[in-house]
């Protein structure tokens, strides 16, 4: 079945043309793009391998303002969960291409390596295991274009790369400006099992933001972006019937999030040659999220004489953000060079609010610092390039380069209190919530690596081109490897087109990855242990089955087809994607006191005792993962004088990946699986099987209108129970934006619209494995679970 799938983008593409795919609002149709390739003056469907560009103006006509959101409505390959109760996930949430990990993606900015977030995502979300990068950390004020390269390139771009590429591409301006504020909330009703039945308004939002060009130093340009926004968290707990009064104890959605990000993006040129460029981006978020209800009736967990009516812990994340480019570009002997260096910079701090640590009793505070991680990594990089005329129907363009990064992690401790053990004994110790990080787990640790490149790409006919890539890099850490890639597309007319890929690629595993430790509460079938998170190379990792992580690899497989005729434009892409030895996140092992000796959870006991904890898990390789899928991709433009412009859009995804392979523990007594159903299933199952984005766009005059319709298949959320009636699905669901637009003559557009216009939830979890009421809906579902949100904007360009 598989198989069929991936030869469909070939052999099926009659059929194809009558369904109608995704293109970009207001982006040209010969726009150039710079992502996947280093010849100039390639436009968008000329490329050899696909590249979606998606215009400010399209980031702009919806409801949110984040940028990751609206990244994966314009793109039905990204999918932007919004999870909840997962620790500093809920504030620092992943976005995932082609159902792959969050850190399989390569994310740039003028076409230089982001930087990573510091947060590892631990929790039971998708891109468990994961440190990838936030989209949300730049605001889309600040973007001019964004290209996103749907094919394995880490030949071309090194780490990461296994899925594709985001490519941000800053503003750039020496005059004119604009100023927008969009204020929002959602206006839902909600139908719970446990008695709620609202009408809810919550979340409200306010972002304001603003651009301005200038002119610098005569000829050059400096343009300065700024964003603030202030999100209320939404709240879809049902009501709780082991408390009396019956009433709403726990808090389940978007968290509350207040940020303010600046960026400044500036170019200048020095003489007839060559150019000076830089920018400079910051951001500092504060969010707060709630962990669960702690009954007043816990007396492992709760003092009465704090908290006699029982306490909610609310878990905040401070989070600060920076990243620095400078550049030069010229021409050295024939060739274009380009210099530059680039510093990034995440830095988290985490507190815990309204807990307690019940090991000190009434004497405990009841706020606590809790500790810290900070990533940073400074990039140089060379790149060069030239173009040969050696016999062929074109140019050969040779390119060639390096580059070098040094990156460090770090892991602060907290205030004694959030960790330690009080004189009480028999109760929980720690702040409740989220446990501080302890002296143990403090870490310091830094790596290096320099990778070479060599990229040629040439008309060898008239009809066809190709491109070959190699690539080698070697780490300080874990030695070396090298990736290729062979692409190709043939011309049979102007207006058709067959391109394809084989590449080979690798993900290095992160410094968050190697070396996240912690010790903390984590709830199994809602018994607590006492869980250490530990490295691969410590010897409790090592004594359970844990070997020093390597670098995961992967092999790609492209094949489709470009389509143009008049005003019509369609690209359908089928994709294999093989990874071999995936970094996960093991499975928790437990260990017992009362277990017969010999056995696994007795070993693991005394294994972990001396830790103070009773369950642990630690990264390791082993995932082998087969992803095959096609993505369909379209548009078509009417102009017609007296009715006005349209962008009739769509787009569509389908893939479908299978765990072939899953690590073993030999170690233990009994042999055990590091990565079970559960884990397994989240990989399977996480993300849609199937996505379709149906888009129109209208504007006549000063007036203009979008209407989106997304439709996401079902997404599984599995349970612990082997026979899976603890399983549940979001079920299969359809969603309808709506935008109207009016520019007065001053210069002002105002905007009304909404989105989720007809108040959509995912399917809710069943009582029976929802015990407690306080989660009703998966934090799998790819859409969240806040219903409808209404907004108007106004925006003023100049």
């Amino acid at each position: 079945m598989k198989y069929r799938v991936f030869l469909l983008a070939a052999a099926s593409a009659a059929s194809l043309t009558s369904g109608v795919a995704f293109a970009q609002t207001g982006a040209d149709v010969e726009e150039l793009v710079v992502t996947g390739t280093r010849t100039e003056g390639r436009s968008r469907l000329e490329t050899l391998a696909p590249v979606d560009v998606i215009s400010a103006d399209a980031l702009q006509q919806r409801g949110s303002t984040e940028l990751a959101t609206a990244l994966a409505t314009s793109v039905p390959s990204i999918t932007f969960p919004r999870p909840s109760n997962t620790d500093g996930t809920d504030a620092i949430r992943p976005a995932t291409l082609r159902g792959q990990g969050p850190d399989q993606t390569l994310v740039l900015v003028n076409g230089t390596r982001r930087h990573a977030t510091a947060l590892v995502n631990t929790n039971g979300s998708v891109g468990r295991g994961s440190a990838a990068v936030d989209l949300n950390a730049i605001p889309s004020t600040a973007i001019d274009r964004i290209e996103v390269l749907r094919d394995g390139a880490s030949a071309q771009y090194g780490s990461d790369a296994i899925a594709g590429v985001i490519n941000l591409r800053l503003r750039e301006a020496a005059s004119g400006g604009g100023l927008s504020v969009t204020y929002g909330s959602n206006v839902t009703s909600f139908d719970g099992f446990y008695g709620r039945n609202d009408d809810i308004t919550d979340g409200a939002t306010t972002t304001v933001s603003g651009w301005q060009g200038l002119s610098f130093l005569g000829d050059g340009f400096l343009t300065l972006s700024a964003e603030y926004r202030n999100r209320e968290n939404t709240n879809r707990s049902d009501i709780d019937k082991r408390v009396t009064p019956n009433r709403i104890t726990s808090r389940f959605g978007d968290a509350d999030v207040e940020d303010l990000s600046f960026y400044a993006n500036a170019g200048k040129s020095l003489n007839d040659t060559w150019d000076l460029y830089g920018w400079y981006g910051y951001q500092h978020r504060d969010a707060s999220s709630a962990a669960t209800f702690r009954l007043p009736t816990d007396t492992q967990q709760n003092v009465p004489s704090v908290y006699p009516n029982g306490y909610l812990p609310f878990l905040t994340t401070d989070t600060e953000d920076n990243s620095a480019g400078l550049g030069i570009r010229g021409e050295i002997a024939g060739f274009t060079a380009d210099f530059n260096v680039v510093y990034g910079k995440n830095d988290i701090d985490f507190g815990v609010q309204n807990t307690i640590n019940p090991s000190f009793g009434a004497a405990s505070p009841t706020s606590f610092q809790a500790g810290g991680l900070t990533y940073d990594q400074i990039v140089f990089g060379a790149d060069f390039s030239r173009e040969f005329e050696v016999g062929l129907a074109g140019p050969l363009n040779v390119a060639f380069g390096l580059e070098a990064r040094q990156e460090t992690y770090k892991i602060n401790q907290g205030q004694y209190e959030s960790y330690a053990r009080g004189p009480i004994t028999n109760v929980a110790f720690g702040s409740r919530g989220f446990t501080g990080f302890t002296p143990s787990n403090e870490v310091d640790v830094d790596r290096n690596n320099v990778g070479v490149y060599i990229d040629l790409e040439g008309k060898v006919t008239e009809q066809l081109t190709l491109s070959a890539a190699v690539r080698y890099e070697d780490y300080s850490d874990f030695g070396d490897t090298t990736t290729g890639k062979l692409a190709a597309r043939y011309d049979f007319t102007p207006e058709f087109a067959i391109r394809g890929a084989v590449s080979t690629g690798f993900r290095a595993p992160a410094l968050q990855q190697q070396y996240y430790t912690s010790t903390s509460i984590l709830y199994i079938d809602n018994v607590p242990f006492e869980t250490g998170t530990y490295p691969a190379t410590s010897n409790v990792a090592a004594a359970l089955g844990a070997q020093p992580l390597k670098a995961e690899t992967s092999d790609n497989y492209a094949l489709g087809f470009v389509f143009r005729r008049g005003a019509f434009e369609l690209t359908v892409d089928g994709y294999k994607i093989d990874v071999k030895d995936r970094i996960v996140l093991s499975e928790t092992l437990q260990g017992s006191p009362t277990a017969a000796p010999g056995t696994n959870a007795r070993v693991i006991y005394d294994l972990l005792a001396p830790y103070g904890a009773t369950a642990a898990r630690f990264f390791i390789n082993g995932v082998d993962t087969d992803t095959v899928g096609v993505d369909v991709v379209a548009r078509y433009r009417i102009v017609d004088e007296q009715a006005g412009t349209f962008d009739l859009t769509a787009a569509g995804n389908v893939n479908d990946i299978e765990v072939k392979r899953t690590p073993v523990t030999t170690t233990l007594p009994t042999p055990t699986s590091l990565f079970a159903r559960q884990a397994r299933l989240r990989f399977e199952e996480g993300t849609p099987k199937q996505k379709l984005t149906l888009q129109g766009d209208w504007k006549k005059e000063a007036w203009g209108a979008t209407v989106r319709t997304t439709f996401y298949g079902d997404v599984l959320s599995p349970g612990t129970l082997a026979d899976g009636s603890a399983d549940n699905s979001t079920g299969n669901r359809g969603l309808v934006d709506l935008e109207a637009r009016y520019t007065f003559p001053v210069g002002l557009t105002a905007s009304v619209g909404a989105d989720n216009v007809f108040d959509v939830y995912p399917r809710q979890i069943i009582p029976s494995q929802n015990t407690t009421s306080a989660s009703p809906f998966s934090s799998f579902s790819p859409f969240g679970f806040s219903g409808r949100f209404v907004y108007g904007r106004l925006a003023y360009n100049w």
